[in-house]
Protein backbone atom coordinates (compact mmCIF):
# COMPACT_ATOMS: atom_id res chain seq x y z
CA UNK A 1 0.00 0.00 0.00
CA UNK A 2 2.84 2.38 0.87
CA UNK A 3 4.52 1.70 -2.49
CA UNK A 4 1.26 2.32 -4.39
CA UNK A 5 0.69 5.60 -2.55
CA UNK A 6 4.21 6.87 -3.25
CA UNK A 7 4.72 5.70 -6.83
CA UNK A 8 1.11 5.26 -8.08
CA UNK A 9 1.98 1.90 -9.60
CA UNK A 10 0.50 -1.56 -9.24
CA UNK A 11 2.17 -4.21 -7.11
CA UNK A 12 2.06 -7.92 -7.91
CA UNK A 13 2.51 -10.20 -4.91
CA UNK A 14 3.15 -13.91 -5.57
CA UNK A 15 2.52 -16.02 -2.46
CA UNK A 16 2.88 -19.80 -2.33
CA UNK A 17 0.32 -21.13 0.14
CA UNK A 18 -0.28 -24.60 1.50
CA UNK A 19 -2.48 -26.56 3.88
CA UNK A 20 -0.27 -28.27 6.41
CA UNK A 21 -2.80 -31.03 7.08
CA UNK A 22 -4.55 -31.15 3.74
CA UNK A 23 -8.18 -30.32 2.92
CA UNK A 24 -9.85 -31.89 5.98
CA UNK A 25 -9.35 -34.42 8.76
CA UNK A 26 -9.86 -37.38 6.41
CA UNK A 27 -7.51 -36.09 3.73
CA UNK A 28 -4.00 -37.38 3.19
CA UNK A 29 -2.23 -34.87 0.91
CA UNK A 30 0.74 -37.24 0.39
CA UNK A 31 -1.50 -39.34 -1.86
CA UNK A 32 -1.18 -36.71 -4.59
CA UNK A 33 1.72 -34.47 -3.45
CA UNK A 34 4.30 -36.76 -1.72
CA UNK A 35 7.43 -34.67 -2.44
CA UNK A 36 5.84 -31.33 -1.56
CA UNK A 37 4.35 -32.58 1.71
CA UNK A 38 7.62 -34.18 2.77
CA UNK A 39 9.07 -30.66 2.64
CA UNK A 40 6.04 -29.16 4.40
CA UNK A 41 6.39 -31.62 7.32
CA UNK A 42 9.79 -30.20 8.20
CA UNK A 43 8.85 -26.58 7.52
CA UNK A 44 8.09 -24.54 10.68
CA UNK A 45 4.64 -22.96 10.86
CA UNK A 46 4.08 -19.16 10.77
CA UNK A 47 3.68 -18.93 14.56
CA UNK A 48 7.04 -20.63 15.10
CA UNK A 49 8.77 -18.47 12.49
CA UNK A 50 7.39 -15.19 13.84
CA UNK A 51 7.96 -16.12 17.49
CA UNK A 52 11.57 -17.10 16.78
CA UNK A 53 12.14 -13.80 14.96
CA UNK A 54 10.77 -11.73 17.88
CA UNK A 55 12.71 -13.73 20.47
CA UNK A 56 15.94 -13.41 18.44
CA UNK A 57 15.38 -9.64 18.23
CA UNK A 58 14.73 -9.69 22.02
CA UNK A 59 11.38 -8.00 21.41
CA UNK A 60 9.72 -10.69 23.58
CA UNK A 61 10.90 -13.73 25.51
CA UNK A 62 9.83 -17.37 25.22
CA UNK A 63 7.65 -17.23 28.35
CA UNK A 64 5.64 -14.35 26.89
CA UNK A 65 4.99 -16.29 23.67
CA UNK A 66 3.78 -19.36 25.59
CA UNK A 67 1.49 -17.21 27.75
CA UNK A 68 -0.06 -15.57 24.69
CA UNK A 69 -0.77 -18.94 23.13
CA UNK A 70 -2.23 -20.32 26.38
CA UNK A 71 -4.47 -17.27 26.88
CA UNK A 72 -5.67 -17.37 23.27
CA UNK A 73 -6.61 -21.05 23.49
CA UNK A 74 -8.46 -20.36 26.74
CA UNK A 75 -10.44 -17.56 25.03
CA UNK A 76 -11.38 -19.89 22.17
CA UNK A 77 -12.54 -22.54 24.64
CA UNK A 78 -14.60 -19.96 26.54
CA UNK A 79 -16.38 -18.85 23.35
CA UNK A 80 -16.99 -22.48 22.34
CA UNK A 81 -18.57 -23.19 25.73
CA UNK A 82 -20.78 -20.09 25.41
CA UNK A 83 -21.90 -21.11 21.92
CA UNK A 84 -22.87 -24.59 23.13
CA UNK A 85 -24.82 -23.17 26.07
CA UNK A 86 -26.78 -20.49 24.18
CA UNK A 87 -30.53 -20.85 23.70
CA UNK A 88 -31.76 -20.00 20.17
CA UNK A 89 -35.06 -18.58 21.44
CA UNK A 90 -33.86 -16.21 24.15
CA UNK A 91 -32.75 -12.61 23.98
CA UNK A 92 -29.30 -13.61 25.25
CA UNK A 93 -28.17 -14.37 21.69
CA UNK A 94 -25.13 -12.16 20.98
CA UNK A 95 -26.75 -11.05 17.73
CA UNK A 96 -29.27 -8.90 19.60
CA UNK A 97 -26.73 -6.49 21.00
CA UNK A 98 -25.47 -3.22 19.54
CA UNK A 99 -27.45 -2.20 16.44
CA UNK A 100 -29.78 -5.19 16.90
CA UNK A 101 -30.78 -4.31 20.46
CA UNK A 102 -34.58 -4.35 20.85
CA UNK A 103 -35.09 -6.87 18.03
CA UNK A 104 -35.58 -10.62 18.44
CA UNK A 105 -36.08 -13.89 16.58
CA UNK A 106 -39.71 -14.12 15.50
CA UNK A 107 -42.03 -16.86 16.63
CA UNK A 108 -44.49 -18.32 14.12
CA UNK A 109 -47.53 -16.33 15.24
CA UNK A 110 -45.60 -13.07 14.88
CA UNK A 111 -44.27 -14.10 11.49
CA UNK A 112 -47.69 -14.75 9.95
CA UNK A 113 -49.31 -11.62 11.39
CA UNK A 114 -49.24 -8.16 9.81
CA UNK A 115 -49.18 -4.86 11.76
CA UNK A 116 -51.13 -1.72 10.88
CA UNK A 117 -48.99 0.28 8.45
CA UNK A 118 -51.51 2.93 7.45
CA UNK A 119 -50.56 6.60 7.18
CA UNK A 120 -52.79 9.66 7.62
CA UNK A 121 -54.05 11.63 4.63
CA UNK A 122 -52.21 14.70 5.91
CA UNK A 123 -48.87 12.89 5.86
CA UNK A 124 -49.54 11.45 2.40
CA UNK A 125 -50.38 14.94 1.14
CA UNK A 126 -47.31 16.53 2.75
CA UNK A 127 -44.90 13.90 1.39
CA UNK A 128 -46.65 13.65 -1.97
CA UNK A 129 -46.36 17.38 -2.57
CA UNK A 130 -42.69 17.41 -1.51
CA UNK A 131 -42.01 14.57 -3.96
CA UNK A 132 -43.70 16.29 -6.88
CA UNK A 133 -42.58 19.92 -6.43
CA UNK A 134 -39.75 20.53 -8.89
CA UNK A 135 -37.63 23.63 -8.13
CA UNK A 136 -38.12 26.46 -10.65
CA UNK A 137 -34.42 27.34 -10.75
CA UNK A 138 -33.40 23.96 -12.17
CA UNK A 139 -33.82 22.77 -15.77
CA UNK A 140 -35.47 19.36 -16.22
CA UNK A 141 -36.40 17.39 -19.32
CA UNK A 142 -39.89 18.18 -20.63
CA UNK A 143 -40.95 14.55 -20.23
CA UNK A 144 -39.89 14.66 -16.57
CA UNK A 145 -41.84 17.87 -15.99
CA UNK A 146 -44.96 16.30 -17.50
CA UNK A 147 -44.48 13.13 -15.43
CA UNK A 148 -44.21 15.12 -12.22
CA UNK A 149 -47.26 17.20 -13.13
CA UNK A 150 -49.20 13.94 -13.44
CA UNK A 151 -47.87 12.80 -10.06
CA UNK A 152 -48.88 16.12 -8.53
CA UNK A 153 -52.40 15.53 -9.82
CA UNK A 154 -52.46 12.13 -8.10
CA UNK A 155 -51.77 13.84 -4.80
CA UNK A 156 -54.11 16.80 -5.09
CA UNK A 157 -56.96 15.89 -7.44
CA UNK A 158 -57.46 12.26 -8.54
CA UNK A 159 -56.28 10.75 -5.21
CA UNK A 160 -55.37 7.62 -7.19
CA UNK A 161 -51.74 6.50 -7.20
CA UNK A 162 -49.74 4.38 -9.62
CA UNK A 163 -46.94 1.95 -8.73
CA UNK A 164 -44.11 4.50 -8.78
CA UNK A 165 -45.95 6.88 -6.46
CA UNK A 166 -46.91 4.06 -4.11
CA UNK A 167 -43.26 3.08 -3.88
CA UNK A 168 -42.04 6.67 -3.38
CA UNK A 169 -44.65 7.25 -0.67
CA UNK A 170 -43.44 4.14 1.16
CA UNK A 171 -39.88 5.47 1.20
CA UNK A 172 -40.99 8.97 2.12
CA UNK A 173 -43.16 7.89 5.06
CA UNK A 174 -40.43 5.64 6.44
CA UNK A 175 -37.87 8.45 6.17
CA UNK A 176 -40.27 10.76 8.00
CA UNK A 177 -40.62 8.16 10.76
CA UNK A 178 -36.84 8.06 11.19
CA UNK A 179 -35.95 4.92 9.24
CA UNK A 180 -33.02 5.31 6.81
CA UNK A 181 -33.72 4.01 3.31
CA UNK A 182 -31.03 2.49 1.11
CA UNK A 183 -31.60 1.32 -2.47
CA UNK A 184 -28.99 -0.08 -4.85
CA UNK A 185 -28.93 -1.96 -8.14
CA UNK A 186 -27.91 -1.58 -11.75
CA UNK A 187 -30.38 1.16 -12.70
CA UNK A 188 -32.30 2.08 -9.56
CA UNK A 189 -32.16 5.88 -9.73
CA UNK A 190 -34.30 6.05 -12.87
CA UNK A 191 -35.60 2.49 -12.72
CA UNK A 192 -34.94 -0.10 -15.44
CA UNK A 193 -38.35 0.65 -16.94
CA UNK A 194 -38.15 4.44 -16.46
CA UNK A 195 -40.84 4.39 -13.81
CA UNK A 196 -39.13 5.38 -10.56
CA UNK A 197 -37.26 8.62 -11.32
CA UNK A 198 -36.14 8.84 -7.69
CA UNK A 199 -33.07 10.79 -8.81
CA UNK A 200 -33.34 13.31 -11.67
CA UNK A 201 -30.44 14.45 -13.85
CA UNK A 202 -30.69 18.06 -14.99
CA UNK A 203 -31.05 18.74 -18.70
CA UNK A 204 -27.98 20.97 -19.07
CA UNK A 205 -25.50 19.26 -16.73
CA UNK A 206 -24.77 16.06 -14.85
CA UNK A 207 -26.07 17.55 -11.59
CA UNK A 208 -28.75 15.52 -9.83
CA UNK A 209 -31.90 16.36 -7.89
CA UNK A 210 -33.47 13.88 -5.45
CA UNK A 211 -37.07 14.71 -4.41
CA UNK A 212 -37.01 12.32 -1.44
CA UNK A 213 -34.26 14.43 0.11
CA UNK A 214 -36.62 17.41 0.35
CA UNK A 215 -38.78 15.73 2.99
CA UNK A 216 -38.32 17.24 6.44
CA UNK A 217 -36.52 14.34 8.14
CA UNK A 218 -33.21 13.46 9.76
CA UNK A 219 -33.14 9.93 8.37
CA UNK A 220 -30.64 9.29 5.58
CA UNK A 221 -31.59 8.35 2.04
CA UNK A 222 -29.03 6.47 -0.08
CA UNK A 223 -29.65 5.54 -3.73
CA UNK A 224 -26.84 4.07 -5.81
CA UNK A 225 -26.63 2.81 -9.36
CA UNK A 226 -24.30 -0.14 -8.91
CA UNK A 227 -21.74 -1.88 -11.09
CA UNK A 228 -22.92 -4.86 -13.16
CA UNK A 229 -22.22 -7.47 -10.50
CA UNK A 230 -25.22 -9.14 -8.90
CA UNK A 231 -23.02 -11.38 -6.75
CA UNK A 232 -20.85 -8.58 -5.36
CA UNK A 233 -23.59 -6.01 -4.86
CA UNK A 234 -26.21 -8.34 -3.35
CA UNK A 235 -23.55 -9.71 -0.99
CA UNK A 236 -22.58 -6.18 0.04
CA UNK A 237 -26.19 -5.12 0.66
CA UNK A 238 -26.82 -8.27 2.70
CA UNK A 239 -23.87 -7.27 4.86
CA UNK A 240 -25.14 -3.70 5.10
CA UNK A 241 -28.57 -4.91 6.26
CA UNK A 242 -26.86 -7.14 8.82
CA UNK A 243 -24.92 -4.18 10.23
CA UNK A 244 -27.87 -1.75 10.15
CA UNK A 245 -31.17 -3.56 10.81
CA UNK A 246 -33.08 -0.33 11.40
CA UNK A 247 -32.60 0.81 7.79
CA UNK A 248 -34.78 -0.38 4.92
CA UNK A 249 -32.09 -1.90 2.68
CA UNK A 250 -33.13 -2.88 -0.85
CA UNK A 251 -31.34 -4.52 -3.76
CA UNK A 252 -33.11 -4.45 -7.11
CA UNK A 253 -32.22 -6.66 -10.08
CA UNK A 254 -32.35 -5.07 -13.51
CA UNK A 255 -34.51 -8.04 -14.53
CA UNK A 256 -35.65 -10.61 -12.00
CA UNK A 257 -33.77 -13.56 -13.42
CA UNK A 258 -30.47 -11.68 -13.18
CA UNK A 259 -30.33 -12.62 -9.50
CA UNK A 260 -29.04 -16.02 -10.67
CA UNK A 261 -25.62 -14.36 -10.84
CA UNK A 262 -25.89 -14.11 -7.05
CA UNK A 263 -27.52 -17.48 -6.36
CA UNK A 264 -24.79 -18.34 -3.84
CA UNK A 265 -25.73 -15.34 -1.68
CA UNK A 266 -29.38 -16.45 -1.75
CA UNK A 267 -28.60 -20.07 -0.86
CA UNK A 268 -25.90 -19.54 1.76
CA UNK A 269 -27.16 -16.42 3.50
CA UNK A 270 -30.60 -15.08 2.66
CA UNK A 271 -32.40 -18.42 2.93
CA UNK A 272 -30.44 -20.12 5.70
CA UNK A 273 -28.31 -17.78 7.84
CA UNK A 274 -30.83 -17.60 10.68
CA UNK A 275 -30.87 -21.40 11.02
CA UNK A 276 -27.13 -21.91 10.49
CA UNK A 277 -25.69 -18.98 12.42
CA UNK A 278 -28.61 -17.36 14.25
CA UNK A 279 -28.13 -14.20 12.21
CA UNK A 280 -31.26 -12.40 11.07
CA UNK A 281 -31.47 -9.98 8.16
CA UNK A 282 -34.09 -7.63 6.76
CA UNK A 283 -32.76 -7.23 3.21
CA UNK A 284 -35.40 -6.66 0.51
CA UNK A 285 -34.90 -8.03 -3.01
CA UNK A 286 -36.98 -6.46 -5.80
CA UNK A 287 -37.11 -8.80 -8.80
CA UNK A 288 -39.03 -7.66 -11.92
CA UNK A 289 -41.14 -10.61 -13.08
CA UNK A 290 -43.85 -11.20 -15.66
CA UNK A 291 -44.44 -12.73 -19.09
CA UNK A 292 -44.67 -10.03 -21.74
CA UNK A 293 -42.97 -11.66 -24.70
CA UNK A 294 -39.45 -10.49 -23.82
CA UNK A 295 -37.92 -13.95 -24.10
CA UNK A 296 -36.30 -16.46 -21.73
CA UNK A 297 -33.84 -14.04 -20.09
CA UNK A 298 -36.28 -11.23 -19.29
CA UNK A 299 -39.46 -12.96 -18.13
CA UNK A 300 -39.05 -15.11 -15.04
CA UNK A 301 -37.48 -14.20 -11.69
CA UNK A 302 -37.55 -17.92 -10.94
CA UNK A 303 -40.32 -17.92 -8.37
CA UNK A 304 -39.85 -21.67 -7.97
CA UNK A 305 -36.26 -21.31 -6.76
CA UNK A 306 -37.24 -19.08 -3.86
CA UNK A 307 -40.25 -21.17 -2.87
CA UNK A 308 -38.20 -24.37 -2.78
CA UNK A 309 -36.00 -22.64 -0.19
CA UNK A 310 -38.95 -21.69 2.04
CA UNK A 311 -39.15 -23.50 5.39
CA UNK A 312 -38.86 -22.80 9.12
CA UNK A 313 -40.31 -19.27 8.67
CA UNK A 314 -37.04 -18.24 7.03
CA UNK A 315 -37.99 -15.72 4.32
CA UNK A 316 -40.97 -13.79 2.93
CA UNK A 317 -41.98 -14.15 -0.72
CA UNK A 318 -44.60 -11.86 -2.27
CA UNK A 319 -45.99 -10.83 -5.65
CA UNK A 320 -48.10 -7.70 -5.12
CA UNK A 321 -50.75 -6.61 -7.61
CA UNK A 322 -51.52 -3.11 -6.29
CA UNK A 323 -49.41 -0.04 -5.44
CA UNK A 324 -51.04 0.13 -2.01
CA UNK A 325 -50.14 -3.44 -1.12
CA UNK A 326 -46.57 -2.78 -2.27
CA UNK A 327 -46.58 0.36 -0.08
CA UNK A 328 -47.72 -1.60 2.97
CA UNK A 329 -45.35 -4.56 2.58
CA UNK A 330 -42.33 -2.22 2.39
CA UNK A 331 -43.51 -0.38 5.48
CA UNK A 332 -44.26 -3.67 7.27
CA UNK A 333 -40.60 -4.61 6.88
CA UNK A 334 -39.62 -1.90 9.38
CA UNK A 335 -42.69 -1.95 11.63
CA UNK A 336 -41.96 -5.33 13.15
CA UNK A 337 -39.71 -6.19 16.08
CA UNK A 338 -37.85 -8.78 14.01
CA UNK A 339 -36.17 -8.90 10.61
CA UNK A 340 -36.68 -11.41 7.82
CA UNK A 341 -35.43 -11.26 4.21
CA UNK A 342 -38.19 -10.19 1.81
CA UNK A 343 -38.36 -11.17 -1.86
CA UNK A 344 -40.87 -9.22 -3.96
CA UNK A 345 -41.60 -10.03 -7.60
CA UNK A 346 -42.29 -6.61 -9.06
CA UNK A 347 -44.13 -5.72 -12.29
CA UNK A 348 -42.96 -4.39 -15.65
CA UNK A 349 -45.87 -3.64 -18.02
CA UNK A 350 -48.14 -2.94 -15.04
CA UNK A 351 -46.02 0.07 -14.10
CA UNK A 352 -48.00 2.06 -16.68
CA UNK A 353 -51.26 0.16 -16.64
CA UNK A 354 -54.32 2.33 -15.86
CA UNK A 355 -55.74 -0.68 -14.00
CA UNK A 356 -52.78 -1.13 -11.65
CA UNK A 357 -53.58 1.80 -9.37
CA UNK A 358 -54.76 2.30 -5.78
CA UNK A 359 -57.04 4.94 -4.23
CA UNK A 360 -55.85 7.08 -1.34
CA UNK A 361 -58.10 5.17 1.10
CA UNK A 362 -55.99 2.02 0.64
CA UNK A 363 -52.93 3.91 1.90
CA UNK A 364 -54.64 5.63 4.82
CA UNK A 365 -56.51 2.56 6.06
CA UNK A 366 -55.38 -0.92 6.93
CA UNK A 367 -52.29 -2.95 6.21
CA UNK A 368 -50.71 -5.42 3.81
CA UNK A 369 -53.14 -8.04 2.48
CA UNK A 370 -51.74 -11.54 2.08
CA UNK A 371 -54.77 -12.42 -0.06
CA UNK A 372 -57.23 -10.28 -2.04
CA UNK A 373 -60.64 -11.77 -2.80
CA UNK A 374 -62.92 -11.04 -5.76
CA UNK A 375 -65.53 -8.30 -5.28
CA UNK A 376 -67.06 -8.48 -8.77
CA UNK A 377 -68.75 -11.92 -8.71
CA UNK A 378 -72.05 -13.17 -7.33
CA UNK A 379 -70.91 -15.45 -4.49
CA UNK A 380 -73.79 -17.92 -4.83
CA UNK A 381 -73.33 -18.24 -8.60
CA UNK A 382 -69.58 -18.97 -8.46
CA UNK A 383 -68.81 -22.44 -9.83
CA UNK A 384 -65.09 -21.98 -10.49
CA UNK A 385 -62.40 -20.24 -8.39
CA UNK A 386 -59.13 -19.13 -9.99
CA UNK A 387 -56.20 -18.62 -7.62
CA UNK A 388 -53.28 -16.66 -9.01
CA UNK A 389 -50.47 -14.29 -8.12
CA UNK A 390 -49.01 -11.21 -9.79
CA UNK A 391 -49.50 -9.80 -13.27
CA UNK A 392 -51.57 -12.67 -14.72
CA UNK A 393 -54.43 -11.44 -12.52
CA UNK A 394 -54.95 -8.46 -14.84
CA UNK A 395 -55.10 -10.73 -17.90
CA UNK A 396 -57.76 -12.82 -16.16
CA UNK A 397 -59.61 -9.73 -14.95
CA UNK A 398 -59.84 -8.32 -18.47
CA UNK A 399 -61.49 -11.54 -19.69
CA UNK A 400 -63.81 -11.75 -16.69
CA UNK A 401 -65.00 -8.16 -17.12
CA UNK A 402 -65.35 -8.38 -20.91
CA UNK A 403 -67.49 -11.51 -20.68
CA UNK A 404 -69.32 -10.33 -17.54
CA UNK A 405 -68.57 -13.64 -15.85
CA UNK A 406 -70.14 -13.59 -12.40
CA UNK A 407 -69.62 -17.33 -12.00
CA UNK A 408 -65.80 -17.34 -12.03
CA UNK A 409 -64.02 -15.76 -9.06
CA UNK A 410 -60.40 -14.56 -9.25
CA UNK A 411 -58.51 -14.67 -5.95
CA UNK A 412 -55.06 -13.11 -5.67
CA UNK A 413 -52.45 -14.71 -3.41
CA UNK A 414 -50.26 -11.68 -2.73
CA UNK A 415 -47.95 -13.45 -0.29
CA UNK A 416 -46.68 -16.83 -1.41
CA UNK A 417 -44.69 -17.51 1.78
CA UNK A 418 -45.70 -17.68 4.53
CA UNK A 419 -48.67 -19.03 2.59
CA UNK A 420 -52.03 -17.70 3.86
CA UNK A 421 -53.50 -21.21 4.12
CA UNK A 422 -56.32 -20.33 6.51
CA UNK A 423 -57.38 -17.34 4.39
CA UNK A 424 -57.50 -19.56 1.31
CA UNK A 425 -59.62 -22.13 3.14
CA UNK A 426 -62.02 -19.35 4.17
CA UNK A 427 -62.34 -18.46 0.49
CA UNK A 428 -63.24 -22.06 -0.25
CA UNK A 429 -65.91 -21.99 2.45
CA UNK A 430 -67.27 -18.68 1.14
CA UNK A 431 -67.77 -20.05 -2.39
CA UNK A 432 -69.70 -23.08 -1.17
CA UNK A 433 -71.21 -23.80 -4.62
CA UNK A 434 -67.84 -23.84 -6.39
CA UNK A 435 -66.86 -27.24 -7.75
CA UNK A 436 -63.58 -26.34 -9.48
CA UNK A 437 -60.46 -24.74 -8.05
CA UNK A 438 -57.53 -23.87 -10.34
CA UNK A 439 -54.12 -22.35 -9.85
CA UNK A 440 -53.46 -20.11 -12.89
CA UNK A 441 -49.93 -19.01 -13.76
CA UNK A 442 -47.96 -17.70 -16.73
CA UNK A 443 -44.92 -19.87 -16.08
CA UNK A 444 -44.50 -23.45 -17.37
CA UNK A 445 -46.04 -26.13 -15.16
CA UNK A 446 -42.66 -27.19 -13.74
CA UNK A 447 -41.80 -23.59 -12.77
CA UNK A 448 -43.44 -20.64 -11.04
CA UNK A 449 -45.38 -21.09 -7.81
CA UNK A 450 -47.21 -24.27 -8.86
CA UNK A 451 -44.62 -26.88 -7.73
CA UNK A 452 -44.85 -25.34 -4.25
CA UNK A 453 -48.58 -24.60 -4.24
CA UNK A 454 -49.53 -28.10 -5.40
CA UNK A 455 -47.84 -29.57 -2.32
CA UNK A 456 -49.97 -27.32 -0.12
CA UNK A 457 -53.38 -27.78 -1.78
CA UNK A 458 -53.34 -30.97 -3.84
CA UNK A 459 -55.89 -33.15 -2.02
CA UNK A 460 -59.59 -33.07 -1.11
CA UNK A 461 -58.75 -31.99 2.42
CA UNK A 462 -57.96 -28.58 1.00
CA UNK A 463 -58.99 -27.68 -2.54
CA UNK A 464 -58.14 -30.59 -4.85
CA UNK A 465 -56.40 -27.83 -6.76
CA UNK A 466 -55.49 -28.20 -10.45
CA UNK A 467 -53.26 -26.04 -12.62
CA UNK A 468 -53.64 -23.94 -15.77
CA UNK A 469 -50.25 -22.92 -17.14
CA UNK A 470 -47.83 -23.24 -20.02
CA UNK A 471 -46.69 -26.80 -20.71
CA UNK A 472 -43.65 -27.88 -18.78
CA UNK A 473 -40.41 -26.92 -20.46
CA UNK A 474 -36.67 -26.54 -20.01
CA UNK A 475 -36.71 -22.84 -20.96
CA UNK A 476 -38.59 -20.29 -18.89
CA UNK A 477 -40.26 -18.68 -21.91
CA UNK A 478 -40.40 -18.64 -25.69
CA UNK A 479 -38.40 -16.04 -27.57
CA UNK A 480 -41.03 -15.78 -30.32
CA UNK A 481 -43.54 -12.96 -29.70
CA UNK A 482 -46.43 -14.54 -31.65
CA UNK A 483 -46.02 -17.82 -29.82
CA UNK A 484 -45.95 -15.96 -26.49
CA UNK A 485 -49.23 -14.20 -27.33
CA UNK A 486 -50.86 -17.48 -28.36
CA UNK A 487 -49.75 -19.19 -25.15
CA UNK A 488 -51.00 -16.31 -23.03
CA UNK A 489 -54.38 -16.29 -24.80
CA UNK A 490 -54.69 -20.05 -24.32
CA UNK A 491 -54.09 -19.75 -20.56
CA UNK A 492 -56.77 -17.06 -20.19
CA UNK A 493 -59.25 -18.90 -22.42
CA UNK A 494 -58.77 -22.17 -20.57
CA UNK A 495 -59.33 -20.42 -17.22
CA UNK A 496 -62.85 -19.39 -18.31
CA UNK A 497 -63.90 -22.31 -20.49
CA UNK A 498 -67.03 -24.26 -19.62
CA UNK A 499 -66.47 -27.64 -17.93
CA UNK A 500 -65.88 -30.26 -20.64
CA UNK A 501 -67.75 -33.53 -20.94
CA UNK A 502 -65.96 -36.85 -20.47
CA UNK A 503 -65.34 -37.50 -24.21
CA UNK A 504 -64.10 -33.97 -24.80
CA UNK A 505 -61.76 -34.23 -21.80
CA UNK A 506 -60.30 -37.47 -23.14
CA UNK A 507 -59.72 -35.88 -26.55
CA UNK A 508 -58.03 -32.85 -24.98
CA UNK A 509 -55.78 -35.06 -22.86
CA UNK A 510 -54.74 -37.14 -25.90
CA UNK A 511 -54.04 -34.02 -27.97
CA UNK A 512 -52.02 -32.44 -25.17
CA UNK A 513 -50.01 -35.63 -24.72
CA UNK A 514 -49.37 -35.82 -28.47
CA UNK A 515 -48.18 -32.19 -28.54
CA UNK A 516 -45.90 -32.71 -25.55
CA UNK A 517 -44.34 -35.82 -27.09
CA UNK A 518 -43.75 -33.90 -30.30
CA UNK A 519 -41.95 -31.16 -28.40
CA UNK A 520 -44.57 -28.56 -29.33
CA UNK A 521 -45.45 -25.54 -27.21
Amino acid sequence: MEYRQVFNEDVFIDILCYRRYGHNEADEPKFTQPVLYKAIETHPNPLQIYSKKLITEKTVDEAYVKKLEKDFRAELQKMLDEAKASDRFTDTIPMFEGAWKGLHLANHSEFISTPDTSVSEEVISEIGNALTDLPKDKAFFKKIEKLFEDRKAMVNSTKIFDWAMGEQLAYGTLLKEGFPVRLSGEDVKRGTFSHRHAVLTLVDSEDEYTPLETINTQAKLSIFNSLLSEYGVLGFEYGYALANPNALTIWEAQFGDFFNGAQIIVDQYIASAETKWQRGNGLVMLLPHGYEGQGPEHSSARVERFLELCADDNIQVANCTTPANFFHILRRQMHRSFRKPLIIFTPKSLLRSPNCVSPLSEFTNGKFHELIDDTFVDVKKVKRVLLCTGKVYYDLLEKQQADKRKDVAIVRVEQLYPTPVQQILKVKAKYENATEFFWVQEEPENMGAWPYICRKFHDDKYLNLRVISRLEGSSTATGFAKQHAAQQAHIVSKAFEAPAGKKVKEKIEKTTEKMANAGAD
